[in-house]
Order: structure tokens, then sequence, then C-alpha cells
């Protein structure tokens, strides 16, 4: 099936091509002109991010130096930048960036295929479940148990002593036949995999702090009262699972730095400095080797390096900030990446890649889609599930488990459930497709 592009969107292609175009002519005249205040900046640039790893690998007086290096490297980038007048050279450059990246994505942006969802049947008995605690607060200051009598949803309030699995198991025994969870991602999948295990609805009620499973869902993360129209006028959409050694999750496992660090039981009170203390022993010379082994859909095994992420759905990670999209979750696979960083050079090629948004390039990346991935280790393995800290017994056994949960949507995150995907307008085939717009060429549905 295809579809040729409106005129709106055949503007936005026009708009974002000739934004593009501008935005790499303005650079490379300054390039030419000011080249010897871009050789300062690169040279700048390259002494914070050198100095900023040993600041983070090593301790004692070498640490200490290490941060004078990058204060004054940091100072010296201002001064060149504020003297030189390329101030404006910066905001003029991001503001033709923005309005290129703006118009690309409304430009590609998937058209609707077919008629709109209809809307799902009204359920007789549903429940919400709801954590008090999580996100700050959130369905305390939103009032979800009153704003649920009104509307005939049974609100069920998860106390400190409470088992979260038989809360909801009891309210399926009970009849419920549509449950929702209003709470952070973990308390998200532990409802979801109970919902799936009866067949019933799930609804997402983002409550918690980051609430990414809500992000990819397109549910407003902002709007948490509106995300209790699913109740009423609802859509459903059926998404995969995952699962490591049977434990059900909805986004991601990570493993390495970032699952090592959390299970201090200092990080809660002091994130900063629970990572500083701990960062020279995981990054330093004097580091262990990782002792995690993960084997690809070659067959072949490989050393994991300091970051082991493993997905329901695979992320675009382009950029490592922020953690990324998915823009379908119901491809049936498992996103793995890892990434190893060995040296200062490294460190510096893989945050210009970063800011490039070319992370997947850096040689010490790896990254690929499976429907069943083996991770062994010598010892237990700490594992970040969808943000809870673990600790489990290998080997690990994720599996994808597709199409086993139907979530009920509200209707207003019908267009924004898929289309997580980043606009790269340094990809050749971005370039091409906008091209193809511009010149009103029919476009293939995915």
């Amino acid at each position: 099936m295809s579809e040729a592009p409106g005129p709106a969107r055949r503007v936005a292609a026009v708009i974002a091509l000739v934004a593009w175009a501008a935005t790499v002519l303005y650079l490379v005249l300054v390039a030419v002109h000011r080249w010897p205040v871009l050789l300062a900046s690169i040279v700048a640039v390259s002494a914070v991010i050198l100095a900023c790893w040993y600041v983070v690998s090593r301790r004692g007086l070498t640490r200490v130096l290490a941060a004078l290096v990058a204060g004054a490297a940091l100072a010296g980038l201002v001064a060149v930048v504020v003297a030189s007048g390329s101030l404006r050279v910066l905001v003029l450059t991001l503001l033709l960036a923005a309005v290129s990246i703006g118009a690309a994505g409304f430009a590609l942006r998937s058209a609707p295929v077919g008629a709109s969802p209809s809307p799902a049947p009204p359920a007789r008995h549903p429940v919400l479940l709801m954590n008090p605690r999580s996100g700050g607060g959130k369905a305390e200051r939103h009032a979800l148990a009153d704003r649920c009598l009104r509307a005939g949803i049974e609100p069920v309030v998860l106390l400190p002593a409470d088992d979260l699995r038989k809360l909801a198991e009891d309210a399926i025994a009970a009849g419920a036949d549509l449950i929702g969870m209003a709470g952070g991602d973990g308390s998200q999948a532990l409802v979801a995999s109970v919902a799936s295990a009866h067949g019933v609805p799930f609804v997402v009620v983002p409550a918690g702090t980051r609430n990414h499973f809500a992000l990819d869902l397109g549910i407003d993360r902002d709007d948490v009262p509106g995300s209790l129209q699913a109740f009423s006028d609802g859509v459903d959409v059926v998404v995969d699972l995952a699962e490591v050694n049977g434990r059900v999750f909805v986004n991601n496992a990570a493993m390495g730095l970032y699952a090592t660090i959390v299970q201090s039981s200092d990080y809660r009170d002091a994130k900063v400095a629970t990572t500083a203390a701990m960062l020279p022993d995981l990054l330093g010379p004097q580091a262990a080797p990782s002792h995690l082994q993960v084997t690809l859909p070659s067959g072949e095994v490989q050393v994991a390096g300091q970051l082991l992420l493993i997905s329901n759905n695979p992320y675009d990670l382009h950029h490592l900030r922020g953690g990324g999209r998915r823009e379908r979750l119901d491809r049936g696979v498992l996103g793995a990446a890892s990434v190893t960083v060995s040296t200062a050079a490294d460190v510096e090629a893989l945050t210009a890649l970063e800011l490039a948004g070319r992370v997947d390039r850096f040689r010490g990346w790896r990254e690929w889609t499976a429907a069943r991935i083996d991770v062994r280790s010598s010892q237990p393995v700490e594992v970040g599930v969808d943000g809870e800290a673990l600790v489990l017994e290998p080997p690990l056994s994720f599996r994808s488990r597709p199409a086993a949960l139907t979530v009920r949507l509200p209707r207003s995150a019908v267009g924004r459930a898929t289309g997580g995907a980043a606009i790269r307008l340094t990809d050749a085939p971005t370039i091409r497709g906008l091209w193809r717009i511009a010149l009103g060429s029919r476009q293939e549905q995915p």
C-alpha cells in the first residue's frame, strides 16, 4: 500500500532540506573564515574530555589534577567562544538545525493506515491498582482514587506490607475484566505479567518517575488523569513482553556499570557521591575484566563491555543520552547493545560520535536483535530490570514473548504510539526520503 504526500508534508520536506543545506553551508563558511577559533575549540574540547576520563577513572592526586585541567580547558573554551563572537554562530546553527529537524519530523511522519481503530468494549469490572509512593506521590497529588470512584473504576491502593502480585491476582479472581497500574515501570511489568497470564487487557497509568513504557506506547506522561480515559474510551493494541529467568519486564535489563552502582546501599541517598566513589574501581587500570559472556545470533560467545543492555524490542540507540525510544513494541524480538571503552582515546571517539548522533559507529559498540539471548557468568549478576536493582544467579536466559499483552490505550495515544525513531539528517536515507517527499513521490507504508 502506498500514498502520495500531501502539500503540507511536501512544503515541510522542502523547508527541512533548505534549512539543512543552509546549516552545512554556514558551518563551512565559518570554518574557513574562523579556522583558528575552530582549532582552539577542538583542542579545548579534547582536553576537557580527556581530563574528565581521568576524573572518573582515577583517585587521589591524579583525579584532583585532572579536575583542574578540565576546569581550565573549559574556561579557555568559554573565553575563546565569547571573545571571537562565536556564541552567535552557535545560536544560529542550533536555530537552523532545529527548523530542519522539526520540519523533517513532520514530513517523514507515517500516515495512518486504514480506518481509525474501533473502540474497545466497555469493561464490566475495571480495577486500578496504585502505588501512592511512586513518582514522589503522583497518585495522591492527582487524587486518582477519587477520580476512579467517580468514573466507576475500583481503586486498590498498595500499602507498604502488600504483595502487588497477589493484589492483581485477587482482583482478577474477583471478576476484574480490565486491570490497570498507576506506578513505575517495575510495577507496570509485574501487573502486566498477571494480566497477560489471564488474558485481561491492561491499562498503563504513568504515575512513576520516568514511565518509559508509557512513553513508547504514546501515552502523555504529563497527563496522569488523562490516561484514565482508557477505561471509558480505550483502544486495544497488542504488544510484546520480555522475560529474564521467568521474570517479566516491559522495557529493559541493564548489566555492567549502571547495574553495579545502583546496587550500593548509599546510591539512593547520594547518587553523585556514590557514583564518583565507585567509578575508579570499575573503569580504572585496576578494574576487573567483565565476567559477562553473551551469545550472539551467530553462536559466537562475546565478553560484554562496561554496559550490556537487553530490551523488549530494540531501542533507537544512535544516542546514549536519554536511553532512546522504541519505534515498535510488537516485533517479537529482543534488542541488545554492548559498549566497551578501554582508553582515553575511546572516550574521545565515543563522545564525538555521541554528539554527532552516530554512537553506533563506535568501534566498541555492538548491537543486534534476537528472540532469545543467553548471558553466562562465573558469579551472580547484578541487573537493573526496569529500574529495579536485582542480583540474579547465572545463567541468565532472556526471552521475547511476542503478542503477550493487550494494552488498552486512551484514544489520544493512538496517533503517537509509534514514530519514536529520531530524525538524523546526517543519514543519506533520511535525505533521500525528504527529497522524494518534496518531489511528491508516493511513499511506501511500513
